[in-house]
């Protein structure tokens, strides 16, 4: 489970972020592109974007639901 302590200094402000366990699979990028990119310089993924609609934000859920690692935490509205 993602820990916000452990939470990625590249996430953009808000509810759903990506922590230091992220092993840059590239499957969250690849389900929520608009959300989740990758952090070039340091090798791993990050929200750039928070979801702003109910569609938005299940699509996140669904990306941090099949995250191998569980490095994407949600910390609800």
């Amino acid at each position: 489970m993602a820990n916000k302590i452990n939470r990625s200094p590249g996430n953009i402000l808000g509810r759903f972020y990506v922590d230091d366990q992220c092993v840059d699979c590239d499957l969250c990028r690849n389900m929520a592109p608009d959300f989740f990119v990758r952090d070039h310089d340091n090798g791993y993924s990050t929200v750039a974007r928070q979801p702003s609609t109910p569609e938005e934000v299940e699509l996140c859920k669904e990306a941090m639901e099949s995250c191998p690692v569980e490095a994407i935490g949600d910390d609800g509205e």
